[in-house]
């Protein structure tokens, strides 16, 4: 930042976001990197983060990668000591890593296996991931959470049991650690995308445009989102401007959640 430049949001400030490596996650890494936050990127594919990692330095931004499984205590211990080591500190994350899992199959129909992995990933690596962080935050003298839901976890849907019941447990987490670390400066939101056009969508639905119509004429918006617009609303819950915001399911979803 030269002497006349204008002070960003996040100057002075580090960002941890799993699953940094593409989609919501690296826009809103992106996003905190232009916004002058030194960024530690997280996510299990090592390609794509030094990927990710690459582009920001590029931009201008700084912005480090770690590989992370965040359904593993050891991984994500090593998650948060890494970002520390490299940084001295922590200030915001963005629990942002999970999956989809099986969304074609009923309840009583689904695999066992699939369903674990779901909520190791979705809901054990959410509450892993604010074990090891909240401390760090402490240290630091407060900070900012925010967690990744979904539209899902603000309503129900057929043949996504696990899923669905994953979104609602991170927004139940999100909840009950915002009212735990209230008075310890430190804020605990969750946003809930609805259906963003992430490279990930796009490639599941290239067989299926007629799906993925009927999914996007479903949202009053009539549109689909862009994940540069939940980085926008992750930023929003990570910088001063929602000082007086904690304990939010935050719907970024075209007022779907509002049928």
């Amino acid at each position: 930042m030269t002497k006349n430049s204008p002070r960003r949001r996040f100057d002075g400030k580090v960002a941890l976001i799993t699953g940094g490596n593409a989609g919501i996650g690296f826009a809103a890494a992106t996003a905190f990197a232009g916004e002058g936050a030194r960024v530690m990127i997280a996510a299990r594919r090592r390609q794509e983060g030094e990927q990710a990692v690459a582009a920001i330095t590029a931009a201008g931004g700084e912005a480090r990668f770690v590989e992370t499984d965040v359904a593993s205590a050891d991984s994500v211990r090593a998650m948060v000591g890494a970002c520390v080591e490299a940084y001295g500190r922590l200030d915001i994350a963005f629990n942002n890593a999970g999956i989809t899992g099986d969304v074609t199959t009923l309840v009583a129909d689904a695999d066992e296996e699939r369903f674990d992995q779901v909520m190791e990933i979705n809901v054990k690596g959410v509450w892993l991931s604010m074990k090891y962080e909240i401390p760090e935050l402490l240290k630091a003298g407060g900070g900012a959470i925010i967690n990744c839901s979904s539209v899902a976890g603000l309503r129900g849907g057929p043949r996504s049991g696990a899923y669905y019941g994953s979104k609602h447990a991170v927004i139940g987490m999100t909840k009950t650690a915002a009212l735990e670390y209230a008075t310890h400066n430190i804020r605990i939101n969750a946003v809930c995308p609805g259906l963003i056009m992430t490279d990930l969508i796009a490639t599941g639905f290239a067989a299926a445009p007629e799906k993925l119509a009927s999914l996007t004429a479903r949202i009053p918006m009539q549109r689909s989102g862009q994940p540069h617009e939940i980085a926008d609303a992750v930023l929003w819950l990570a910088s001063s401007e929602s000082s007086f915001v904690s304990g939010v399911a935050l719907p970024v979803d075209g007022a779907l959640s509002a049928t």
